[in-house]
């Protein structure tokens, strides 16, 4: 598509040369001449869509005042203008088409033009970086890692009067200690609990006492009560 786009033969060894400045200067000159020519077909549509629309109305008239000729006349030239107005709107597709297809080339002109670009930079990149360079560098990281895995180990080791201490010998002597500690534990006597002996000051809990309930009247003892109230009045 591009061969055919920027000219290339086939079987030529494709290369996409970067867009020089007076093509594309060419590219906007003729885009800007497209539109101008489209635009004065447009206007000059207008003004003949405007005659034909008035050669009508004169035809319209004169066959109300029954002039057949007069009315023709009119006629014939709406249809001419008509057949113009078509050959306009025929210009005005073909103008627009062209326009059209040199802003998609000059669009895809400077799409590739920019990809072509990012090619030789990526190109020059790699030239500048090479492998060797990249074993280099890694080597060296290597190298650095080495040493400070050995600075790590140096200092966790122990340093000064520590390094002489046998730690079995150390071992050992906690242990007695700590049997010492142990018999020490079992020679003393156990500790008698004191028993505490409730003093005659402290007082006991009150016992609630239950107060005895009176034996309720009976019916008789009722009507008595009754009859010596009534004498007593």
């Amino acid at each position: 598509m591009f061969k055919k786009l920027f000219g290339q033969k086939p079987g030529t060894a494709s290369s996409v040369p970067a867009t020089s400045a007076n093509a594309a200067n060419k590219t906007i000159s003729a885009i800007q001449n497209l539109t101008e020519h489209e635009e004065s077909l447009e206007k000059r549509k207008a003004l003949l869509e405007k005659r034909m629309d008035a050669e009508l109305e004169r035809a319209k008239e004169f066959t109300r005042q029954k002039k057949k000729p007069q009315a023709l006349q009119c006629l014939k030239k709406k249809k001419l203008l008509e057949n113009e107005i078509a050959n306009l709107d025929n210009m005005i597709m073909r103008v627009n088409e062209q326009r059209m297809m040199l802003e998609g080339q000059r669009t895809t002109t400077e799409v590739v033009s920019s990809m072509h670009t990012a090619a030789l930079a990526a190109k020059d990149n790699m030239k500048a970086m090479k492998i060797e360079n990249v074993d280099k560098v890694l080597d060296e990281i290597n190298e650095t890692t080495d040493q400070m895995r050995q600075l790590n180990e140096v200092f966790a080791n122990p340093l000064g009067l520590g390094t002489d201490l046998d730690e079995d010998e150390l071992l050992g002597e906690l242990e007695e200690m700590e049997a010492s500690e142990l018999d020490k534990e079992l020679l003393e006597p156990a500790p008698v609990p004191a028993t505490k002996v409730p003093g005659a000051a402290e007082k006991m809990p009150s016992v609630p006492t239950k107060q005895k309930q009176q034996p309720a009247k009976t019916q008789e003892e009722l009507e008595l009560e009754a009859l010596q109230a009534e004498m007593a009045l």
